[in-house]
């Protein structure tokens, strides 16, 4: 069995591991709320250096330890994780401010600017049907975020947390969606190891030059809280790429909107948040649209693969 189909070989344990990579990644934010309203360059070094560890046990596993940082891109990665920090801090900012499943859901606007900017700066081939999805996912959005944003116009301004944990989570999706882009730059010439422990070094060092810049003293919970979102981290990132090594991105890839329901269903029980209306109305918007956005790219893909076949030899 070759290398690529074994890794397509389980879809069902591809699904699961990406189940639990979403699980996991739930969890960490559920410990950053539950560290309260920090600094968002705190919040940053402990998610990202205490990620580094189960990250390189990993590595050592698979026997890619001694490769983890060498690179002959390294600008790249310093540029990637420049925005990628930027988009963590914003949306660590978001998430101390916004009830859970809020910001979660904000969050998936991510991959509706993916589509956007690669179209707009790219110049990706974006049909109809995807500028549809894009639209359609941007008006779920709008609708999770409405309660806050009419305060713009109700004298609510900037004073209300939640109002500037929304734009801040605006704001954190369209920055990481330029992240992503960049990530495709570099999964050309670089493994995904590679990138994984790079942005984490980059991330860790960036977090911790904002300790001048007002760190708050942290009791013993806190520090549990924070070490734990790290660690939670670095596990859902091995789980995400392990379900996308024994499963293609097409089949796993929807499974990422369980993050809102697990996101409804933890804010309540942990933090006694209520969904709104906005939330779950909007949510679903959104995940349909992004559900027929991968949907869409499994047809074009299937019809690429078909056109190429046809093509006869020169």
């Amino acid at each position: 069995m070759s290398a690529s189909s074994a890794h397509h070989s389980n879809p069902l344990l591809g699904i699961g591991l990406k189940i639990a990579s979403v699980s996991v990644f739930v969890g960490m934010s559920a410990f950053l709320k539950a560290a309260g309203q920090l600094p968002a360059g705190q919040l940053v070094f402990f998610r990202s250096f205490f990620a580094i560890l189960p990250v390189l046990i990993y590595l050592a596993y698979r026997g890619d330890l001694r490769m983890a940082v060498y690179t002959k891109r390294p600008m790249g990665h310093v540029m990637r994780g420049v925005i990628g920090v930027s988009a963590m801090g914003l949306s660590f900012f978001a998430l101390t401010r916004l009830p859970l499943p809020e910001a979660v859901t904000i969050n998936y606007a991510q991959p509706l600017f993916v589509v956007m900017f690669s179209a707009l700066f790219l110049g990706e081939a974006v049909r109809f049907y995807r500028w549809s999805a894009v639209v359609v996912g941007l008006i779920g959005v709008l609708i999770v975020s409405w309660p806050n944003l009419s305060m713009l116009g109700s004298g609510g301004g900037m004073e209300n947390g939640e109002l500037a944990g929304v734009i801040a989570a605006f704001c954190a999706a369209a920055m990481a969606a330029v992240a992503m882009l960049q990530v495709r730059s570099l999964v050309q010439t670089e493994k995904s190891a590679v990138i994984v422990i790079w942005f984490s070094l980059t991330a860790s060092v960036f977090g911790l030059l904002t300790m001048p810049f007002g760190w708050k003293a942290i009791d013993t919970w806190q520090i549990v809280f924070l070490v734990s979102a790290g660690f939670c981290g670095g596990i859902a990132q091995i789980l995400m790429t392990e379900a996308y090594r024994h499963a293609e991105a097409s089949t796993v890839a929807p499974f990422e909107y369980t993050s809102i329901i697990l996101a409804i269903a933890v804010g309540y029980v942990a933090f006694g948040e209520q969904p709104t209306v906005y939330v779950i109305l909007g949510g679903a918007i959104v995940v349909a649209a992004g559900i027929f956005i991968v949907w869409r790219e499994r047809q074009l893909g299937i019809e690429r693969r078909r056109a190429k076949q046809t093509v006869p030899p020169q």
